[in-house]
């Protein structure tokens, strides 16, 4: 059993490694490149607003005496499988994708020339403004119910955490959408980083394995259904991973660059060819 507690410690901070690791792949590209083209603020912005919902309910989970205490009363006992690596985890994320989000809103401060898609779609804000109206309406039907009833068939505190963090849930389902789409239409996965789509489904990988392994020494597996969000983020991520590098390494492998200098390469070699034509046809028309 030590062994596994020591297995499951290096996978989590493992995990928390590689995701953490992701966050700096695309703005670090994004200087490179000094631009943005290619991809949109939908995802940089739409991670924000998830990953302060995340933030905020694995601190209440791991924190909050209240919190633990209805999660006890629902799960035989047991305390919640969220560990210090999630709270590192999820304020890192916050920071990063801040970072990045000011890359599309402000590129004059960074150097950038306005792209493309730097503007919100309509319908990531509105995702934004439901999950917050959500959260607000779970508040205040908690609030003004009987704070002396039972967690275990009434509204608790609980149901205001698991309301945050379904928002991450919601924002992790439909985040990597857009960018999919702009890949499709692009024909091209040119701008968008490869290097945080493996290290996110690496962390994936090991995150569910993580939970596997707490809820097996735990002998009851509402370590996952007492926590379905942590484990569900492992499992969607993933699956948007796998159409990423399919996008990557199959569909659009011919044109992926991942930075500006295989473009650049390109335009200059189409300049000299271009050059080289145009003297061609002025020593013809002088032979003439």
């Amino acid at each position: 059993m030590l062994f596994l507690e020591f297995i499951s410690a290096v996978f989590g901070w493992v995990y928390t490694l590689c995701w953490s690791a992701s966050f700096y792949s695309q703005p670090l590209l994004n200087w490179r490149r000094r631009s943005t083209s290619g991809t949109t603020v939908d995802f940089p912005m739409i991670n924000v607003f998830g990953f302060i919902a995340y933030l905020t309910s694995n601190m209440a989970f791991y924190y909050s005496p209240v919190i633990r205490a209805q999660y006890a009363v629902r799960n035989h006992g047991l305390t919640p499988t969220v560990a210090f690596n999630d709270i590192v985890f999820a304020a890192h994320a916050v920071l990063l994708c801040t970072l990045t989000t000011s890359q599309y809103f402000l590129p004059a401060l960074w150097g950038f020339e306005r792209a493309p898609g730097n503007r919100p779609s309509r319908g990531i804000v509105a995702v934004a403004a439901g999950s917050v109206l959500a959260v607000c309406i779970i508040v205040f039907v908690v609030a003004a119910s009987d704070p002396g009833a039972d967690a275990r068939t009434s509204w608790a505190w609980l149901d205001a955490v698991y309301t945050i963090s379904y928002v991450k849930l919601l924002v992790t389902l439909i985040k990597y959408a857009p960018q999919l789409l702009t890949n499709y239409r692009n024909r091209s996965t040119r701008g968008w980083s490869i290097w945080q789509i493996l290290l996110d489904f690496s962390g994936g990988t090991l995150s569910i394995a993580q939970q596997g392994i707490d809820s097996y020494l735990q002998r009851d597996w509402s370590g996952i259904t007492g926590n379905p969000v942590k484990f569900a983020l492992g499992n969607v991520s993933m699956m948007y991973d796998v159409f990423f590098m399919a996008q990557h390494y199959i569909l659009y492998r011919d044109d992926n660059g991942t930075d500006g200098s295989d473009a650049k390469r390109r335009d200059e070699a189409g300049e000299r060819d271009s050059l080289l034509e145009r003297g061609d046809s002025s020593r013809n028309r002088r032979l003439d």
